[in-house]
């Protein structure tokens, strides 16, 4: 048997951001990954596909790539948070597994490639989007995902350039791919804190410490073969540069801008690496969710970049401004918060930007259900139709969750003056009451687990159920409200 995912597209989308603090570093004394997935012209829908048992010698096949790859006896479980979008997209969807390990990733700038082909190289590399629902699919811990990935690669190639975040309750990994069939790993230390944009950012690699550093056995031979690297000694490879050497060209100013105001939130000081040559920074103090929040909410406001002018413009307007963390291309961002107790693992989601809609929190492992509006296909027809997106699903569908905050965004775009402040006020309001709810929701879990485990995973799918529309009806509320506004309040004319 084959599986088939269908048909490709042939340019890389978007502009996205993660950040990550080390166990040691965050106040819960586990990861927290968060990420904001960036693209154009798209909708979000969520699956829980099944743990699965394979037949012997059945054939996994993604038609964005020619890698025809054996199926393991037996994949894992996962929360599928799917961006689709005409014509298809191979680089955006988020997941988390049954084992809490959670996927995502930053496109890279353009790496050197021998076949000199920027975009669309699958005659001559093997894998795409089969990258992060492999490692969804088989990883048992982060570990074990840059494991997953590096086998992948080295075997059947990758067609991208792109930096993937593998986390769970323990570690960090931020796995480097360019195209070809080398890639580079690095652990986020425990005590270390992390911000990547859109470029590459292992530079230096100790191939002496494996505990934090995996490499394809051919990365750096392969870059002195074509040029890319000489070492200044013979046989001594202390001076590879991996960035430098495998990235086409300096890092973009919008990546260097975005990098500049996400260390600025994060540790209050400038950048002090001109080059941004920065991977991460030691944490001076422990780190929350709220701290990620405030880096994926930006725009810059209060400094020379602020993309609203003092809240006077939309800071998510034109594709050739100054770029800020929610952007105008932003269409999902989620917080992972890891837990000992897996269940317990919760997914902050926010959707379409950071900074318009609330992060409702879900119990992403507990879940049991898809809430009501938030998905439109059964898996088996998403995977099938990933690439092969009908016209009628991009339509405006009040039935659809993704609509009711997307109609939430419409009113800023229209006038972000008047819209921002009364969405601002409520998402604070919002937020703050489930920040005074979870405490309560994870006790009375707990102490049903003490005598039903399957039902206390129960109680955590239906209080995610019952949040999640929460959210859908705080969006339709809020577009009654700033209609209201406007139509009432002059002061807003």
């Amino acid at each position: 048997m084959t599986t088939i995912y269908h048909n490709y597209i042939d340019v890389d989308r978007g502009d996205c951001s993660t950040v990550i603090f080390g166990k040691n570093a965050s106040v819960t004394g586990k990861v927290i990954m968060a990420h904001n997935e960036d693209d154009t012209d798209v909708y979000v829908q969520t699956h829980l596909v099944p743990r699965k048992e394979h037949k012997e010698g059945e054939m996994v096949v993604f038609e964005d790539g020619k890698a025809i790859i054996p199926q393991v006896p037996v994949t894992n479980a996962y929360l599928w948070s799917e961006i689709k979008c005409k014509g298809g997209i191979s680089f955006a969807d988020c997941f988390l597994n049954e084992h809490g390990v959670a996927v995502a990733s930053n496109s890279c700038k353009p790496c050197k490639d021998i076949y000199d082909i920027k975009t669309d190289n699958r005659e001559n590399y093997g894998l795409g989007y089969a990258m992060r629902t492999l490692i969804a699919e088989r990883a048992t811990s982060a570990r074990h995902g840059v494991e997953v990935a590096m086998e992948l690669v080295e075997k059947y190639g990758y067609v991208s350039s792109r930096s993937y975040h593998i986390a769970d309750k323990d570690e960090a990994w931020v796995v480097s791919i360019p195209k070809g069939f080398n890639c580079v790993a690095r652990r986020i230390g425990d005590d270390e804190i992390y911000f990547i944009p859109n470029h590459f950012t292992i530079h230096e690699i100790d191939f002496n410490d494996p505990d934090n550093f995996r490499y394809t056995k051919n990365l750096v031979p392969y870059a002195i073969e074509h040029g890319w690297y000489k070492p200044a000694k013979d046989g001594d490879w202390s001076d590879f540069d991996f960035a430098a050497a495998y990235q086409d060209g300096p890092d973009k100013e919008g990546c260097v801008r975005r990098s500049k105001g996400a260390w600025k939130i994060l540790t209050g000081n400038d950048l002090p690496d001109k080059d941004n040559r920065i991977f991460s920074m030691k944490a001076t103090r422990k780190y929350s969710r709220d701290d990620a929040k405030a880096v994926l909410r930006s725009h810059f406001e209060g400094t020379d970049d602020d993309t609203t002018y003092g809240g006077t413009a939309n800071p998510h307007k034109g594709f050739n401004t100054a770029c800020p963390l929610c952007n105008n291309m932003t269409v999902e961002s989620t917080i992972f918060e890891f837990d000992e107790d897996i269940n317990l693992t919760k997914m902050f989601r926010a959707m379409p930007k950071p900074c318009l809609n609330p992060y409702t929190p879900w119990f992403g492992v507990a879940l049991q259900e898809v809430p009501q509006g938030y998905e439109h296909q059964d898996v088996r027809t998403a995977k099938l139709a990933h690439f092969d997106v009908g016209a009628g699903e991009m339509k405006f569908d009040p039935s659809k969750a993704w609509w009711a905050f997307k109609n939430v965004q419409y009113f800023t775009d229209l006038n972000y003056a008047f819209a921002h402040g009364p969405i601002a006020a409520s998402i604070k309001e919002v937020e703050a009451a489930w920040d005074k709810e979870l405490p309560g929701v994870e006790a009375a879990y707990k102490k049903i687990a003490e005598t039903d485990p399957e039902a206390a995973k129960k109680y955590l799918s239906d209080y995610t159920c019952v949040q999640a529309r929460k959210a859908v009806d705080w969006a339709w509320d809020m577009v009654d409200t700033l209609a209201y506004k406007r139509i009432h309040d002059d002061l807003y004319d």
